[in-house]
């Protein structure tokens, strides 16, 4: 697997319904990749109905052609308020392309890579001194 990069041609931050969330997971099961819920029920059973934001981290490469990207997705957990939650998902290069991005431009890019560095590090409420 090889990095994708913020300045990478096929880096893109989008947003997508939960529906569309759902098509995602099929395809994930249907292709066994191994980044994806067990199952249907265990996704409706964490995520609240609702958009949610990816964007490639990684590339799957066979035989000189990527095969999926590895996103990282943050999303509304369904039992936790407000609270959000962050994870991966595998998805079809034809399929990433075609999602809409919201990242066009550059220095909106740059801030949604780093909103997404530092929510795969781990957020908490942090009470002021």
């Amino acid at each position: 697997m090889s990095l994708v990069r913020s300045s990478d041609p096929d880096y893109r931050v989008c947003q997508v319904s939960f529906a569309d969330l759902l098509e995602l997971q099929l395809r994930a099961e249907r292709e066994g990749w191994a980044t994806r819920w067990s199952s249907e029920e265990s996704l409706r059973g964490q995520v609240k109905e609702a958009s949610v934001f990816l964007c490639p981290i990684l590339r799957e490469e066979r035989n000189g052609e990527v095969r999926s990207y590895r996103c990282l997705m943050l999303f509304p957990v369904e039992k936790g308020g407000t609270a959000g939650g962050v994870t991966t998902i595998d998805i079809a290069p034809e399929v990433l392309a075609s999602m809409e991005r919201i990242d066009r431009d550059p220095q909106v890019r740059k801030a949604l890579a780093r909103i997404f560095s530092i929510a795969s590090g781990g957020i908490s409420m942090v009470s002021k001194d």
